[in-house]
């Protein structure tokens, strides 16, 4: 009983991390990332579709993001796209290749951002002390059903509480190193 929840917890706590990780990809940092683009939804035949299934999207140069429809037919609808996202691009479509030049982040900008990552990582932090909350409840219940002793259970907060430590210790890393690329000129 008590390992089926601390094995949940970590998976859930896994989970959350991962997302976190995939988020930090959509923040943009000093240099081009496809991650930035590769989520965005594009209107294409009626339908929303990542563009990520719509083109292939690379970055040839350090700056530049380039996107190369599979249906040429499919440029506008990327354009728009990217235009509606507002992520600060222009997009500069030059026959059936899309390409997104990144200009350098200013300090207001920079600033923006790393504000932005601290928010992000603030969610991240509560959304695993939440897990936490929900595996110690189930602790506890287990407790009080006679499922498990005392000793069992305060041994079970004690891993929850080790898990917790160690997973925000990931979330913070992850976010050091994504605050040193923002802010690195």
């Amino acid at each position: 009983m008590l390992n089926e929840v601390l094995k949940e917890t970590k998976d859930k706590m896994q989970s959350t991390l991962s997302v976190f990780e995939e988020d930090l990809h959509g923040i943009r940092g000093n240099r081009a990332s496809t991650a930035l683009v590769d989520r965005l939804s594009v209107e294409y035949y009626g339908q929303p579709t990542e563009m990520r299934q719509l083109a292939n999207i690379s970055t040839p140069e350090p700056m530049t993001i380039m996107i190369r429809p599979y249906d040429k037919t499919a440029v506008k609808a990327i354009e728009h796209a990217i235009q509606e996202a507002n992520i600060g691009i222009n997009p500069n479509v030059d026959g059936d290749v899309i390409r997104l030049n990144m200009p350098p982040l200013t300090r207001e900008r920079r600033q923006e951002m790393v504000k932005l990552l601290g928010k992000r990582t603030e969610d991240a932090r509560i959304a695993i002390r939440n897990i936490r909350r929900s595996a110690n409840d189930d602790i506890k219940m287990l407790e009080d059903e006679k499922e498990i002793g005392e000793d069992q259970a305060h041994r079970g907060r004690d891993q929850v509480q080790e898990l917790t430590d160690q997973f925000i210790e990931k979330i913070e890393d992850a976010a050091k190193v994504k605050e040193t690329d923002i802010t690195e000129v």
